[in-house]
C-alpha cells in the first residue's frame, strides 16, 4: 500500500484553488455537487488504488487527525 502524503505537494496550489472553486460558480446546489462528485471519481480513477482511496476518504471524514491542518490550510 502507497503512503499517504500530508504535506503540501502540489504545483501552483493557487491556482488550482481558483480552478476548484471555479468548478461549480453559477450553478445550483444540486448541479454543484453533481460536478464535484464527477471531479472526486476522475481523481479516484487517476489514484486507483482502492485501499488509498479509501484510507483518504476516512482522513477526510476525521474532524480532527493527520492532515487536519493540511485541508484547512488556506492554500488549499
Amino acid at each position: 500500500m502507497r503512503t499517504i502524503i500530508l504535506e503540501l505537494n502540489i504545483d501552483r496550489p493557487d491556482d488550482l484553488y481558483a480552478q476548484i472553486v471555479g468548478l461549480t460558480a453559477g450553478l445550483d446546489e444540486a448541479h454543484a455537487f453533481a460536478r464535484q462528485a464527477r471531479l472526486i471519481l476522475l481523481l479516484a480513477n487517476q489514484i486507483g488504488d482502492v485501499d488509498v482511496i479509501t484510507q483518504l476518504i476516512r482522513l477526510a471524514a476525521q474532524r480532527d487527525g493527520p492532515g487536519q491542518n493540511f485541508a484547512d490550510s488556506e492554500t488549499l
